[in-house]
């Protein structure tokens, strides 16, 4: 688990009635310790209509100097994005911390488990702060540590855990990353998915052999990559409920299945369907659609092309100018693709606004309040990850960054 500290002080808001765990936290209000994205947030912040907030911003950022080091999620709205020293997916974005050693405080604008994440890959002496703690990633919310292990003890019962690999999503928390590494598994990126899960198939048998691959926690990274790129068949693969006894599954459907899928997903990609992609063909002739793996089977085989978040940045930076592109992802990345790539004809997949909830939470505001609190000697939102944790999930990262391509 992780922890998240602050010199600002804490406490909640008074008469504040604890939310319900599907609930989202009001911005800087409130607290659930368990959630992925709830924990206290702390502080007043500045208002949104402050005309001098980006002035405020950069005077932050020049009087820190060099001991700052902010990172931009993709997903970031511009406002936040401008002030990125780097931009990129979860997993650069960690790994970008982890090679600036003399940045003292890590300015993570992304969501809680890339900040854990950070955390776990940069030396301790390094602080990394989040600027709302409540933005988090409901994906990770749907794999608790605890339904991970009751899931664990029900391989076990139905004679499978020996024999059986776990594979965890870069979007999960650092306790699903400490439990994949204890149990001698690994991480892995939408960019990877396929090497990381010919890799955990190796370790039992191989992909033609009888053992089994617990992924975690996007049900459909894991579908498209083993069917899609790994050949196996959809019934090889069996979709663990955790809300369910015994998942939902039989001993025999748990000792007959190459790969067993966590029922999570991605909010955001998610919401594109069979029917958005044949849409958008009728609307826009000769259309390219290209969807990010978190999309549903269907979306993925109706479309022209997949790839992760980096994969789309660098397809469209290498298009044909005057083609037409329809991009399965967040709305923010796919705006600013729009207004980088004016040579290029892009659409939104979808046909209604998709931003991603949690990540927005990361606003002007929340980023000025952090920066001026560094500026004053006080650390706001430090994310921390607890020590057992923290070496167990870098054993599974590092298992990562042992595979080919990295």
């Amino acid at each position: 688990m992780s922890t998240a500290t602050s010199d600002a002080g804490a406490g909640t808001t008074a008469g504040f009635v604890e939310p319900t765990p599907s609930a989202l936290l009001l911005l800087g209000q409130g607290r659930d310790l368990a959630s992925e994205r709830g924990v206290e947030c702390p502080g007043a912040l500045p208002s949104p209509s402050d005309p001098d907030l980006v002035e405020r911003a950069r005077a932050a950022r020049a009087a820190l100097g060099d001991s700052l080091f902010v990172l931009g999620h993709h997903y970031q709205r511009d406002e936040v994005i401008q002030f990125a020293d780097v931009t990129g997916d979860s997993f650069r974005l960690a790994r970008e911390a982890a090679a600036r050693p003399q940045a003292e405080h890590i300015v993570f604008c992304g969501v809680h488990f890339m900040a854990e994440s950070a955390d776990i890959l940069t030396a301790p002496d390094q602080k990394v702060l989040l600027p709302d703690l409540a933005a988090g990633c409901s994906m990770a919310d749907m794999a608790a540590i605890e339904q991970v292990e009751e899931a664990w003890e029900v391989l076990a019962d139905a004679g499978v855990a020996d024999s059986t690999v776990p594979v965890t999503y870069m979007n999960s928390s650092a306790a699903i990353k400490a439990f994949t590494g204890r149990h001698g598994g690994t991480v892995c990126t939408s960019s990877n998915a396929q090497v990381a899960l010919r890799w955990a198939f190796d370790q039992v048998g191989g992909a033609e052999g009888q053992g089994t691959v617990l992924f975690m926690p996007d049900q459909h990274l894991g579908r498209n990559t083993a069917v899609l790129q790994l050949g196996l068949r959809p019934e090889d693969c069996v979709v663990f409920d955790p809300r369910r006894p015994g998942g939902g599954l039989t001993a025999q459907q748990l000792r007959d299945a190459r790969m067993v899928l966590w029922r999570g997903h991605c909010s955001v990609h998610g919401r594109f369907s069979a029917r958005n992609v044949s849409e958008v063909r009728e609307r826009v002739p000769g259309v390219t659609v290209l969807v990010h793996p978190e999309c549903t089977h269907e979306v993925v085989t109706a479309a022209d092309m997949v790839g992760s978040t980096e994969y789309i940045v660098r397809a469209l930076g290498a298009a044909e100018p005057g083609s037409s592109w329809a991009i399965g992802t967040e709305l923010n990345l796919v705006r600013r693709l729009a207004r980088q790539h004016p040579e290029l004809d892009v659409h939104y997949l979808d046909s209604t606004v998709c931003f991603c909830s949690t990540m927005n939470r990361i606003d002007l505001p929340h980023l000025v309040w952090t920066l001026e609190s560094l500026v004053q000697g006080r650390t706001v939102n430090r994310v921390v990850v607890d020590a057992d944790d923290a070496h167990w999930a870098r054993v599974a990262l590092d298992q990562m960054l042992a595979l080919p391509g990295l």
